[in-house]
C-alpha cells in the first residue's frame, strides 16, 4: 500500500481523488479535511460500496493507524487506495484546509 504525504494528497485531491476519514463522528466534527467523506472505520465492512470505485480514495484517520488498515482493506477489494501519513494531526500542521462540524465541504 502507498503512503502519501498530507502534500502529495492534497495534490491528488486538486486531480479528483476521493477523500475519506474512518474516524470517529465526534472526532470528525473536532476538525476534519475540507471535502472528507465520513465513514468510521468500523462501518467500513457493512458500507464500502458506498465508496467510487472508478476514483483514487485517499483514506485519513488521526495518526495514519485507522487509515492504513481501512486503506488495505479497499486495496483488497479492488480499490484504489492509499492511507494518509500522519493523519489528521499531519494534514492540520501542513496548514492545509480544514473545518469543524458534521458538514461535508
Amino acid at each position: 500500500m502507498q503512503e502519501l504525504s498530507p502534500t502529495q494528497a492534497q495534490t491528488q485531491l486538486e486531480r479528483g481523488a476521493f477523500l475519506l476519514d474512518v474516524r470517529e463522528p465526534l472526532e470528525y466534527a473536532e476538525v476534519h479535511a475540507t471535502g472528507a467523506t465520513l465513514i468510521p472505520l468500523g462501518e467500513i465492512p457493512e458500507r464500502f460500496r458506498e465508496l467510487p470505485q472508478d476514483q483514487e480514495i485517499i483514506v485519513i484517520c488521526r495518526s495514519g493507524a485507522r487509515s492504513a488498515k481501512a486503506a488495505e482493506f479497499l486495496l483488497e477489494r479492488g480499490y484504489i487506495a492509499h492511507s494518509l501519513t500522519g493523519g489528521t494531526l499531519a494534514w492540520l500542521e501542513a496548514g492545509l484546509p480544514s473545518q469543524k462540524g458534521m458538514e461535508h465541504d
